[in-house]
């Protein structure tokens, strides 16, 4: 096995995430214009990866991962709305179009994913009449290219980055992304019909109070008046206080849930949250790749967080993507593995044209429980660190796969 020489491992002082007084996280749902943009542009690498693979035997240079969802106009009206203005997707940087003369279809390639993700996962959404796509994708420089194509055994990062990740959630971060998977689940969708997948849970703790704050919008085609409305609202918060309690923690003793807190049923149609799309892209608020969730799912404001997007970014040598999900898979290897670890944080930074398998640095930061010594647990994180960097070309053949979910 190779060695990586540059990993660094010290304890961390403090306390762990669930032990401080204050608490703030929120996850944007599958619905939301920034996950869209997400989603869509991640499959969409997947998709390219996929096609250089079949075609070349190895993924070429790509970056899908400067998308951008313009909202569009609607009319709503209580028993279905319509679409006056599509949404446009701007699908946007860089891809490989050509190697030795043989063409590759990336236009066609990019808008039929858009296209499916959009149709299994938004219900009244239609791809091809609510939302246009324009494909901005453009030949990539010869040098991030020609990164690719060099016969060397472990590929060259193609950027100097650093990225974060840690381990495990903490009870509040569970809470937050549980409630979303749950609210655009199958199950629920086919139990409230009218809740819109543009999802959003705000987590606020202090001590052990929880407070979370849901946004939901209920298409309008299910709503045939205020009171319609409002009754439905009633029924799914009740819903969701049971699926709350259900998987109580032991740290959070309080939780109070608050659902479309801007409803207001004396303003009539304008005092409630309704949509033709479930999405509010359809008309209020455009969406952005990278303004949304990081790689584990979560925006979690007492944790340190990465500046890059890894949606959309090539899997084979864009370390802004391959270590942003990387240190997190390290950080819950570690976590299972090694015992008297309360909370892991792991470090990685590439240096451009560098075997991305051998970062310019390794780092674990531990919050170890009381007792165990540092000198103890440090060898076991290196062997664990140093394995995930080995197996590194497995790793990214799954990142090209789509096996790992990036936001």
């Amino acid at each position: 096995m190779k060695k990586t020489k540059n990993i660094l491992v010290e304890s961390l002082a403090g306390k762990p995430i669930f032990e401080h007084k204050i608490e703030i996280v929120e996850r944007k749902g599958v619905g939301h214009p920034d996950s869209i943009c997400d989603a869509v542009m991640e499959e969409i690498s997947v998709a390219l990866s996929r096609e250089y693979l079949s075609r070349f035997g190895r993924v070429l240079h790509h970056n899908t991962d400067k998308g951008l969802l313009v909202a569009g106009e609607v009319a709503h009206r209580f028993g279905g709305g319509s679409v006056i203005e599509p949404m446009r997707l701007v699908i946007g940087d860089r891809a490989t179009f050509e190697l030795n003369g043989e063409l590759v279809p990336v236009d066609r390639i990019a808008v039929n994913t858009a296209k499916k993700w959009i149709g299994d996962n938004l219900r009244f959404v239609d791809p091809n009449k609510d939302i246009e796509f324009d494909v901005e994708l453009k030949p990539g420089s010869p040098e991030l290219a020609d990164i690719l194509i060099r016969e060397t055994a472990v590929p060259l990062a193609n950027d100097t980055s650093a990225a974060v990740g840690y381990a495990p959630l903490s009870p509040t971060e569970k809470m937050v992304l549980d409630i979303e998977h749950y609210l655009n689940s199958t199950g629920f969708k086919e139990q409230f019909p009218a809740s819109g997948e543009d999802i959003k849970v705000m987590g606020y703790r202090t001590g052990v109070d929880l407070k979370l704050i849901i946004a939901m919008p209920l298409i309008d085609r299910f709503v045939d008046g205020v009171d319609s409305y409002f009754k439905q609202k009633k029924e799914i918060l009740e819903c969701v206080k049971e699926f709350v309690l259900g998987m109580r923690h032991k740290n959070l003793e309080n939780i109070y849930i608050d659902l479309n807190s801007l409803d207001d049923s004396s303003r009539g149609m304008d005092g409630i949250y309704l949509t033709v799309t479930g999405t509010s892209a359809e008309d209020a608020d455009s969406g952005e790749v990278g303004r949304g969730n990081r790689a584990n799912g979560v925006i979690a404001l007492n944790r340190p967080m990465g500046a890059e997007a890894a949606s959309g970014k090539n899997p084979v040598s864009h370390v802004g993507k391959i270590y942003s999900i990387l240190t997190r898979r390290i950080a819950n290897e570690v976590y299972n593995a090694v015992s008297g670890i309360q909370e892991i944080y792991v470090w990685l930074c590439s240096e451009i044209g560098k075997p991305i398998d051998e970062p310019n640095i390794a780092s674990a930061q531990v919050i170890l429980e009381p007792g165990v010594s540092i000198d103890k647990v440090a060898p076991l994180v290196r062997e664990v660190m140093d394995l995930e960097l080995a197996n590194i070309l497995t790793f990214t053949s799954d990142l090209a796969e789509g096996k790992y979910r990036v936001w």
